[in-house]
């Protein structure tokens, strides 16, 4: 199934237009500091383990990301200039690592449900 991005890029194509979507990681700026993040009064402790852990975890990475804002505005140069730009750009080994473990998760749960997933076709169109 394709997403929004893969969807316009294919669209935009003949025109010569580029969709991409960028995913940066972590970047060393102050939007995790009380200058950029603002945060709830309210705890829910429902969400300790989840969403809520990020108040943790803002607090520990601030200024210590691992990207470097320079950089990225140099991939951003990069993309715009790019004759033939990639539809999803990842940045930041961070992002990477995410999206690494993502897709390799994704092929074992359809390596595991395979005869589910193709079993769901009509007999005259189910693959061989």
């Amino acid at each position: 199934m394709e997403g929004i991005t893969e969807a316009l890029a294919k669209e935009l194509a003949p025109l010569g237009i580029f969709a991409t979507t960028v995913e940066p990681g972590y970047f060393r700026t102050n939007f995790l500091d009380g200058a950029s993040l603002l945060r709830a009064e309210q705890v829910i402790e429902d969400y300790a383990e989840t969403a809520g852990a990020m108040r943790g975890i803002a607090s520990k990475i601030s200024y210590h990301q691992p990207g470097d804002p320079v950089k990225l505005a140099t991939a951003i140069v990069r993309l715009a200039a790019s004759p033939k730009p990639p539809v999803h750009l990842p940045l930041g080994a961070d992002t990477l690592k995410y999206y690494s473990e993502k897709t390799e998760a994704f092929n074992k749960e359809i390596a595991e449900w395979h005869d589910v997933i193709t079993s769901t076709d009509h007999d005259d169109v189910a693959a061989h």
